[in-house]
């Protein structure tokens, strides 16, 4: 039996949106308020944090990236594939890189970003361990937003319409599920780190020993 053949029975999916860490075009809300050389550092953390909880993953990973593709992309990102993230909004990017794993085919896909230092392997493991046995696995973060998507097939719904980066994405696209008739399984709350606001209350945190330390304000 080929390769190809055993991939096509089974597939989890792993799809991570990042960005390349380039001064002045990363976490731009962040650098606001603490510059762009300190929101630069904090996320080549998040970044290294977010390598480290995959690596053990025996899955499909496939970083979808903003920004010049170079030679650190490629050492950065080894043993990932590589793909431009598309035109559109997030939304439109997401639904794209759900339609570009299922074609593979992928049995299951499971999305996330950069920016949560609480992920762990363990999140992921439930996410996909869950996909067993429920249509959508959603990972909620405390903005009002989720840090992790997952399915067994893609449901264009869940994005469109949506006010991405507001507060309501959550509420909307679980309401999406229930007119779908879906079954969901929900993740533990996590933070992102958009804002500063969002640094010093993962700061502030005792579970924050459990992640990166980053840097603080």
């Amino acid at each position: 039996m080929s390769h190809n053949t055993l991939l096509s029975h089974h597939l989890d999916s792993l799809i991570i949106f990042a960005r390349h860490p380039e001064l002045g075009r990363v976490k731009t809300r962040l650098a606001a308020g603490i510059g762009a050389e300190a929101a630069l550092a904090v996320y080549r953390t998040l970044l290294d944090h977010t390598r480290a909880v995959l690596a053990p993953l025996p899955v499909q990973k496939t970083v979808w990236l903003v920004g010049e593709n170079g030679p650190e992309a490629a050492r950065d990102w080894a043993g990932f594939e590589q793909q431009p993230q598309p035109a559109g909004d997030l939304g439109e990017k997401m639904q794209a890189a759900f339609t570009h794993d299922f074609a593979r085919p992928a049995a299951t896909a499971v999305i996330i970003g950069t920016d949560c230092p609480g992920l762990t392997t363990e999140h992921l493991r439930e996410a996909f361990a869950a996909l067993q046995t429920h249509d959508l696995v959603l990972g909620p973060a405390v903005d009002g937003g989720y840090y992790l998507l997952g399915m067994r097939r893609l449901y264009p719904e869940l994005f469109a319409n949506k006010p991405w980066s507001t507060a309501t994405v959550r509420a909307e696209t679980l309401a999406d599920a229930a007119r779908l008739g879906l079954r969901v399984h929900l993740l533990p709350a996590l933070q992102d780190i958009d804002t500063v606001d969002d640094l010093r209350a993962w700061q502030q945190q005792p579970a924050s020993a459990l992640g990166p330390a980053l840097p603080v304000v």
